[in-house]
C-alpha cells in the first residue's frame, strides 16, 4: 500500500517527514529507524532536532542505520555521510553514537566492507520500524543504481555519471574531481524489510522519476518502482515534485 502525503512547499513535507519519524520513536522509544543523506531530509532532521529541544522526543534507546557511506572517506572527514549525520541529527540530540551505524568507508576490501555492515544490520537492526529513502534522479534508493537486477544485499556500487554530477553539486562545491566514484551502500533487500518506509521527494527535478517509480512498471532499472511491491510505503513530497496523477492512482 502506497499512501501519499503531498504539500505545499519544502518546510512543510520535512515537517509532515519528521512527525511520521517522531510518531514511530513515540510509540516505540527502542526503535529501529534507517535514515538517509542528501539535500531532501536536512529540514526533516531539524525539525526532529526542534522536537527533542522541546522535550518531545528522547533519542536515548533508538538505534539507527544508515543506507550508504562513500568507499574511500572516513568519519572525519566533512563530505563524509557520518560527518554529515552527526552535523545534521546525531550532535544535537540525546542519541547514543554507538547505536548509529554507518558503512566503513575506510574498509579497503570492497566484499569485508559489505560483508561486515550486513553482519551489523542482522544482528543490531532485524528490520527497521521505519527507513527513510530519498530518490534520486535517475530513481535510485540508497546507492543502488539502475541495474540488470535488484541488489538484495550491501554492495559496493560504482555510482553514475548523474550521481556523481549530483552529489558533486551537493556535497564537494561542484567539483567533480573530489566526488568518490563508489560507495558502499545496504541492499534493497534489507531496505524492503522495513515494517515502514517514507521516500521524500521535493522539486521540479524529481517530477518525472517518481512518476516513472511509482505508475510505471517495477523494474531494477528504475529501482525505487520496487516500492511498488511493499506493503507500508508513505511517498511524501512538495507539489513540485508530486504530480496529480499520482495522487489520484494512490488516493
Amino acid at each position: 500500500m502506497i499512501q501519499v502525503i503531498r504539500k505545499k512547499n519544502y518546510d512543510e513535507i520535512s515537517k509532515a517527514a519528521a512527525d511520521l519519524i517522531a510518531a514511530a520513536i513515540l510509540l516505540n522509544p527502542e526503535a529501529k529507524v534507517g535514515l538517509a543523506t542528501g539535500s531532501t531530509p536536512v529540514g526533516t532532521y531539524a525539525e526532529l532536532v526542534k522536537k527533542y529541544e522541546a522535550g518531545d522526543l528522547d533519542f536515548s534507546r533508538v538505534t539507527t542505520a544508515n543506507l550508504d557511506e562513500y568507499r574511500g572517506l572516513g568519519g572525519d572527514h566533512d563530505q563524509s555521510y557520518r560527518y554529515f549525520m552527526n552535523t545534521n541529527l546525531f550532535d544535537h540530540v540525546n542519541i547514543d553514537k554507538s547505536r548509529t551505524f554507518v558503512p566503513d568507508g575506510t574498509e579497503e576490501d570492497a566484499e569485508k566492507a559489505c560483508r561486515d555492515y550486513d553482519a551489523i544490520l542482522e544482528k543490531e537492526i532485524g528490520s527497521f520500524d521505519i527507513q527513510l529513502l530519498g530518490i534520486g534522479g535517475d530513481g535510485h534508493i540508497g546507492f543502488n543504481e539502475p541495474a540488470d537486477n535488484f541488489c538484495v544485499n550491501t554492495q559496493c556500487i560504482r555510482l553514475e555519471e548523474q550521481t556523481i554530477q549530483d552529489n558533486a553539486r551537493l556535497f564537494f562545491n561542484g567539483n567533480l574531481d573530489e566526488v568518490p566514484t563508489e560507495a558502499y551502500t545496504m541492499g534493497i533487500g534489507f531496505i524492503m524489510r522495513s515494517r515502514k518506509i517514507l521516500i521524500m521527494a521535493t522539486g521540479a527535478g524529481k517530477k518525472e522519476i517518481v512518476e516513472k517509480a511509482f505508475l510505471g512498471p517495477v523494474t531494477p532499472w528504475v529501482p525505487a518502482s520496487i516500492l511498488q511491491l511493499h506493503p507500508n510505503v508513505v511517498l511524501a513530497g512538495d507539489e513540485a515534485a508530486i504530480s496529480d496523477a499520482v495522487v489520484e492512482k494512490y488516493k
